[in-house]
């Protein structure tokens, strides 16, 4: 299993990138909001390792530039048909988490020919979703729980839910030992990106196979939320673990297998 990573040019500007060797199709991971590539490493590592993974980091987060300009999330999902076409990869896979999970949703809207199967984990509709506790959401207006480690300990049990509840050193370890997180207008842009965009209207048009992860104790993410997702998109299944936002790394030895049989289930039939 060979992992490697890079700067790869996208329309004009340096994009950090982590390719893991496989077989088959790839898998495409999209970050939450703010987090760097390795904040999903837990789940890389505990899945099958036999299936090829990209990850990147989002323009102006981690070791990514800048970008040019403000970018919207149809703009982020044409950039990234872009990477790929310089990665050579045609078709992939997409896990998207929270923040990541609206890109992932646009990205199969509007690369409906390259994305064979869609992961949302603690996601949601956008704007147009039912929201989190005015709390959590004064949290996540700043970049601080990706850059304080102390910070992030403190406001988990309020943000994350689940295990982060008894065990608050976690959000240190997953957000806050993975610096720079890249400058603060990073983040800003990503929050700007996401401000006007809903996909609730096209969720019918979303016509690949989708597995709908929703922790169940979740406070960024209302459980209601995937509900709402697996009730609209035509072709999803739905699964709800016992665990919060951060559930897909801190269970990940439950739902990396559960993720892998998905993700299998279209080879198996196209072989038969």
């Amino acid at each position: 299993m060979k992992e490697s990573t890079r700067l790869v040019e996208v329309c004009g500007r340096k994009v950090r990138v982590s390719t893991r060797e496989g077989e088959g199709t790839p898998l495409l991971l999209c970050n939450g909001i703010g987090a760097r590539l390795e904040a999903l490493q837990g789940f890389v590592d505990a899945l099958d390792p036999s299936i090829p993974v990209i990850r990147f980091d989002v323009p102006g987060v981690g070791g990514s530039e800048l970008p040019l300009a403000p970018y919207n999330l149809l703009t982020l999902a044409h950039q990234l048909g872009r990477l790929l076409d310089a990665l050579g990869v045609d078709e992939v896979d997409v896990l998207g988490m929270s923040w990541g999970g609206a890109l992932a949703q646009q990205f199969a809207l509007q690369h409906p020919r390259r994305c064979r199967r869609l992961v949302l984990v603690s996601t949601a509709t956008g704007t147009m979703m039912v929201p989190a506790h005015p709390r959590v959401l004064r949290h996540m207006v700043t970049p601080r729980r990706h850059r304080d480690a102390d910070y992030a300990a403190e406001v988990a049990s309020d943000i994350y839910g689940g295990r982060m509840r008894d065990e608050p050193e976690l959000a240190r370890e997953i957000l806050g030992e993975h610096k720079p997180a890249g400058p603060p207008v990073g983040y800003l842009l990503q929050l700007l990106a996401g401000a006007a965009w809903t996909s609730l209207p096209v969720l019918p048009l979303i016509r690949q196979p989708t597995l709908v992860l929703t922790g169940e104790d979740d406070p960024i993410i209302p459980v209601a939320n995937g509900r709402l997702l697996h009730a609209l998109l035509p072709h999803a299944e739905l699964h709800v673990f016992a665990d919060g936002h951060l559930g897909l790394v801190t269970l990940a030895d439950e739902l990396a297998p559960r993720i892998a049989g998905f993700l299998r289930e279209e080879r198996v039939a196209a072989a038969g």
